[in-house]
């Protein structure tokens, strides 16, 4: 593991934050007040992607560390290469920071930068997607396991941050999906793997294919999330909830494209993992219309806030709830909306109720 150290930041280290709060709250809170709000609360994110998550610097010093060639000739213009441009350009973007990770110590590394920059959001639990369909045959098993979970404990004792991950099957590589259930079964023995996922691209790659892995899942109790309703229709959430046994759905905006699978969501409750921004880079929703998050909440829909894939695209879970603020949502609207990622998380019931005590005080004061 690094020697590396990083400085605590504190919540006054965002951009644009008020570093105090006001002795009186205004009558009618502006978005920017409800934001800075929000930014200090303790807070829940659920869908994030470890390797996406990880910013431009810590992909130029594995690189250097590695001999992996950039694109790019100083970090500099590594950092201008590594804003979100389109999405071949982001696809690019994921390969690259997926590539450089070749040892044990990067992923404790990379874990450990991930846990700092969550803190510096305020937030105090993640579950963090890991994309093991590019990993799973990279590193020897149980060295991998180790290195994540090694990166885990050191960023929770110095950031504070508990996080738990969920290995990734991409539905583009479906011949991996055997080897990412093996290991996630093995990883689900250790305290910090929580569950099996599907991401990737959904076009091409229905549920179908993917329907004894993830019956074979539950029956390993692992718990079960599926990305779907993204860039595909209403179909591919009904598939993911009843053909693979998704307890949450990644994305899930085109639920709103079927009456019918809006009710059964709404009288299921099943929690719907919305990230504004990247909705808004990869133009799953037009730039400059209101997101459709505010139509799924109106519906009933139990739904939670998240970041996706941070700095490539340019946003932090602070960012989306800001975006959210300026779009309309009241302080109690968004508060509300974290508790949900407690409601929606996959630890157990006492967890979440220690989880929900720290984050209510909190949210009750403002």
């Amino acid at each position: 593991m690094s020697n590396i150290s990083f400085r605590m930041a504190t919540i006054d280290d965002a951009d644009g934050i008020p570093s105090q709060t006001p002795q009186s709250e205004p009558s009618v809170m502006s978005p920017h007040y409800t934001a800075g709000l929000m930014h200090r609360i303790p807070k829940v994110e659920i869908h994030v992607h470890l390797e996406g998550a990880t910013d431009a610097e810590t992909v130029w010093v594995m690189a250097q560390r590695n001999g992996v060639a950039l694109p790019a000739s100083s970090l500099k213009n590594w950092k201008d290469h590594y804003r979100f441009r389109d999405f071949e350009h982001f696809i690019e973007i994921y390969g690259i920071a997926t590539s450089v990770m070749r040892k044990p110590e990067d992923w404790s590394f990379l874990v450990e930068r991930f846990l700092y920059g969550q803190a510096r959001q305020n937030i105090v639990y993640t579950e963090a997607f890991l994309s093991a369909s590019y990993q799973v045959n990279n590193l020897p098993e149980d060295e991998w396991i180790d290195a994540i979970a090694e990166g885990a404990a050191i960023g929770e004792r110095q950031h504070g941050v508990k996080v738990r991950f969920i290995p990734d099957i991409s539905r583009h590589l479906p011949d991996t999906q055997e080897d990412v259930l093996q290991f996630a079964t093995e990883a689900g023995k250790r305290e910090y793997f929580i569950g099996l996922g599907l991401g990737g691209i959904e076009a091409g790659f229905p549920a179908d294919l993917f329907v004894e892995t993830f019956r074979e899942a539950k029956r390993r109790g692992l718990r079960i999330v599926a990305h779907a309703g993204e860039t595909t229709g209403a179909q591919t959430i009904r598939d993911a909830v009843h053909k693979l046994g998704a307890e949450r759905i990644g994305h899930g905006i085109r639920c709103l494209e079927n009456a019918s699978l809006l009710d059964e969501l709404r009288v299921l409750q099943v929690p719907m993992e919305v990230c504004p921004t990247s909705n808004y880079g990869l133009g799953v929703v037009a730039t400059g219309k209101p997101h459709p998050l505010r139509q799924m909440v109106d519906a009933g829909l139990l739904c939670t806030v998240n970041s996706d894939d941070p700095p490539m695209f340019g946003t932090t879970l602070s960012d989306e709830y800001s975006l959210l603020a300026h779009q309309g949502f009241t302080l109690q609207q968004l508060q509300q909306l974290n508790l949900n990622a407690v409601e929606a998380c996959f630890l157990p019931d006492e967890q979440k109720v220690a989880l929900r005590s720290r984050i209510e005080p909190a949210q009750s004061d403002k």
